[in-house]
């Protein structure tokens, strides 16, 4: 039996790739375009999806930017938040790492301690009121940086909300190594946060070794590139690190060229753990349910192995342990229902 849409829809998921401003729906994006009427961004909901077409991976990258940019005070911070939470319940998104990056908004001008107080006043206003528990992972974004590095150890580190538990690393991956990163990367795995960066979406292999040996990774956001290197296949499958994939994503900003073209196919067949995300979701177009059905095409799933998908991030997620078994609990009694 093939995996319907239906199931996917109502399945309890768990999301462990997904960017704060990237998960921004064109409503409140088209919300944000109108009180910043000198933004490029469209404030009409209906000309983002124009907006949001990409020629490559720069091109995304300078969107993303022009949406950040729409981002201003801490009350933009916490509507933004919350909204996305809502659009997860919608999917029945129930746990999520979300890659928040507050140097964005610091070096506008917002203070970190109103950037953090904005998403813990969101975090715990979504676990009550729409059952969508949250989690940090406080980012680099490459390409501003050192300077963006320290500042988010010391945001991290220093004000450190309480939904935070991991370190990251985003942005482009070409013209930014990764080495120069690890002084931050080890303060913040000694004051106990997961090492969690991007690597190998838009270069080969080595920028993987190199997040794994360097940064001493604990999963890989993205990790496209990795079938291409076999000692690193053995490696990610001897350690059981798992891949971040996110399917439309690759094919938005032109990492791989279509579906059929993407390798998650060879990751299962070669006994890699994968996890299925957005990314972005809005502005590649797409949602979990989507992303999930890809996945479930590519993978020719039936209900039981989408499941079993949804089980694999919950498992290698930071949620606690009486947060991952009352999700597996509910994903065992939503497919004995099915």
């Amino acid at each position: 039996m093939t995996v319907t849409r239906d199931f996917l829809a109502g399945l309890p998921k768990a999301e462990l790739h997904v960017h704060h401003v990237g998960s921004a729906s064109p409503r409140i994006v088209a919300e944000l375009a109108a009180r910043h009427p000198n933004s490029p961004v469209p404030a009409d909901a209906a000309a983002l999806a124009e907006y949001f077409v990409f020629t490559d991976f720069a091109k995304f990258i300078e969107i993303y930017l022009s949406v950040v940019d729409l981002i201003t005070t801490p009350e933009d911070v916490r509507l933004l938040t919350y909204e996305i939470a809502r659009e997860m319940a919608g999917h029945n998104i129930r746990y999520s790492e979300l890659t928040v990056t507050p140097y964005s908004s610091v070096r506008r001008g917002m203070a970190a301690e109103a950037f953090c107080e904005a998403i813990e006043d969101a975090r715990t206003a979504a676990e009550k009121e729409l059952g969508v528990t949250l989690r940090w992972i406080f980012d680099i974004p490459g390409e501003a940086g050192l300077v963006s590095a320290a500042e988010t150890l010391r945001i991290a580190t220093e004000i450190r909300p309480e939904g935070l538990i991991g370190f990251g690393l985003g942005g482009p991956e070409i013209g930014v190594p990764r080495p120069q990163f690890a002084p931050y990367f080890d303060a913040a795995r000694a004051a106990g946060l997961h090492s969690l960066p991007h690597a190998g979406e838009t270069t080969g292999p080595e920028t993987i070794w190199d997040a794994l040996r360097v940064l001493k990774a604990e999963r890989i956001g993205h990790g496209t590139s990795a079938l291409q290197d076999p000692a690193l296949v053995d490696y990610l499958g001897e350690h059981r690190i798992p891949l971040e994939v996110s399917p439309t994503s690759n094919l938005a900003t032109q990492v791989v060229a279509s579906y059929d073209e993407h390798p998650l196919r060879g990751m299962v067949d070669a006994g890699l753990v994968v996890t299925i995300n957005t990314d972005d979701p809005p502005m590649f177009g797409t949602d979990i349910v989507n992303e999930y059905a890809v996945a479930a095409d590519l993978l020719d799933l039936d209900n039981e192995g989408a499941a079993d998908l949804a089980r694999t991030a919950i498992k290698v997620s930071y949620a606690d342990d009486s947060t991952k078994a009352a999700l597996l609990t509910e994903i065992d009694e939503y497919v004995a229902n099915a």
